[in-house]
C-alpha cells in the first residue's frame, strides 16, 4: 500500500458563520401562491369589499381604518382587539358588519360576577324528562362582541381565549364546533384601573391585531352630530322612542357567505415575496434583540404579519405584497406583544418609540397607525 494522503487542513469558522450557513442549507423557498387571482374573481372580491364600507359608512362616521382591520381579521380567521374610551361607536360597527355579510352576532357585556358557563354554556337538568340538556352559550355566533374584557376574572377570559384558539367547546362529556367564521372582537377601556384584569402577554398574544382607536376629527364630529339631529321618533304600540343609529342601518346585507368565502380564498392567492418574508423576520428578531425590550414577539407575530399584508393588499387593489403593508400594520400586530423593561418604562420610554426606531431601521417611516 502506498504512503496515506495528507489530510486537508480543517478550517474553522466562528459560531455566527457556522450558524448562518447551516440556516441556509436547510432555508426553504417561499411557496407560491397558486392559483393565481383571475380578473374576474379580483373584481368580484374589490366590489364585495367597496359594498361593505360603503355600507358602514352609512351608520359609522370616519373609523375606516378599523373597518380595515375588522375585515382583515374576518378574512384571515383573526380575533381583533379595540382599545379606547366608552362613546367611539366599537358596539355600531360590529353590528353594523355583520348585518352587512348576513352573519350571526352576539354580544357579552363582561362582568366581575361573570362565568364561563354564562359565555360557552352549560348543561341543565330537564325536570320534565329527569335528563341533562346542552345550552350553548352566546359563543355560538359569527362576531362575537366581548365588551370590556378585562372587567371579567382571569377564568372567564381564559375560557374565552381557549375557544378563540381551538374554535371548540367542550360542555360536560360532549365538544361542539364553533360556527365558521367565527370572530372575536373584544374591547376594553385603556384609562379605568379599578375593578378590572389586565390580560397577560401570554392571552394577548392570541389577538392577531389589537387597534387603538382615537378620537374622530372635529370634521367626522360635526358630521355625527348632523345625522344624530336628523334621527326621528319612532312609533311602537301606545307609545314611541328616539331612533337610534342601530334602528337605521338596513337589514338587508350586501353580500352573501360564498363573497365572504370567495374574499378569504383570495386573501390566500396574494403573493408574498421571498423579500418580504425576509423584511417580517429581521423585524421580528430586532424586537427579540432590542436593549430597551424584556420580552419580544413571538413566531406569531410573523405569521399575522404575513396574514393580515395579504389582507391589506387585496383591499388596497393589490395581488402582491409591498413593504407599505408591513409599516402600516407594524403596531396593531407588534405593539401588544413587546414588554420593556423596567428601566425603559422608569425612563418614560414607550412601546411606540421603539417600534418606530425599529421600522427606520428597516427603511421605513411610521405605521399607519401613527406609531
Amino acid at each position: 500500500m502506498g504512503a496515506p494522503r495528507p489530510s486537508m487542513p480543517a478550517t474553522v469558522l466562528p459560531p455566527r458563520a457556522v450558524a448562518s450557513a447551516h440556516a441556509r442549507s436547510i432555508r426553504r423557498p417561499m411557496p407560491q401562491t397558486a392559483p393565481v387571482l383571475s380578473h374576474a374573481d379580483f373584481a368580484r372580491t374589490e366590489q364585495f369589499i367597496a359594498a361593505v364600507r360603503a355600507r358602514v359608512g352609512t351608520v359609522v362616521v370616519g373609523q375606516d381604518v378599523v373597518v380595515e382591520r375588522l375585515l382583515i381579521a374576518l378574512f384571515t380567521g383573526g380575533h381583533l382587539l379595540l382599545q379606547g374610551v366608552p362613546g367611539l361607536a366599537k358596539t355600531l360597527l360590529v353590528s353594523a358588519l355583520s348585518k352587512t355579510i348576513d352573519l350571526d352576532f352576539a354580544r357579552i357585556q363582561f362582568t366581575i360576577d361573570l362565568l364561563p358557563s354564562d359565555i360557552l354554556g352549560a348543561e341543565i337538568l330537564d325536570q320534565r324528562t329527569n335528563e341533562f340538556r346542552t345550552r350553548k352559550g352566546p359563543v355560538f355566533t359569527n362576531l362575537l362582541l366581548a365588551d370590556e374584557i378585562n372587567r371579567a376574572a382571569p377564568k372567564v377570559q381564559g375560557a374565552l381565549l381557549e375557544a378563540m384558539q381551538e374554535r371548540k367547546v367542550t360542555i360536560g362529556n360532549e365538544t361542539f364546533t364553533l360556527p365558521a367564521p367565527f370572530l372575536v372582537i373584544a374591547t376594553q377601556n385603556p384609562v379605568e384601573q379599578a375593578g378590572t384584569f389586565e390580560l397577560p402577554e401570554a392571552q394577548l398574544d392570541r389577538f392577531m391585531l389589537v387597534h387603538r382607536l382615537d378620537y374622530p376629527s372635529p370634521e367626522q364630529e360635526r358630521e355625527i352630530l348632523v345625522r344624530n339631529a336628523a334621527l326621528s321618533i319612532e312609533r311602537r304600540d301606545r307609545g314611541a322612542v328616539v331612533q337610534t343609529e342601530f334602528d337605521v342601518l338596513r337589514r338587508e346585507p350586501v353580500g352573501s357567505s360564498e363573497d365572504l368565502i370567495a374574499a378569504m380564498e383570495a386573501v390566500h392567492r396574494v403573493h408574498v415575496s421571498e423579500t418580504f418574508v425576509e423584511h417580517v423576520v429581521e423585524l421580528v428578531n430586532r424586537s427579540r434583540r432590542h436593549p430597551d425590550v424584556e420580552l419580544g414577539c413571538s413566531p406569531r407575530a410573523g405569521i399575522a404579519l404575513v396574514k393580515a399584508a395579504r389582507a391589506r393588499a387585496l383591499m388596497h387593489g393589490r395581488h402582491y405584497a409591498i413593504p407599505e403593508d408591513l409599516f402600516d400594520l407594524a403596531e396593531d400586530v407588534m405593539l401588544h406583544r413587546m414588554r420593556l423593561r423596567y428601566e425603559a418604562v422608569a425612563q418614560g420610554i414607550t412601546g411606540r418609540e421603539i417600534l418606530r426606531e425599529l421600522l427606520r431601521s428597516l427603511g421605513g417611516g411610521t405605521s399607519g397607525n401613527g406609531a
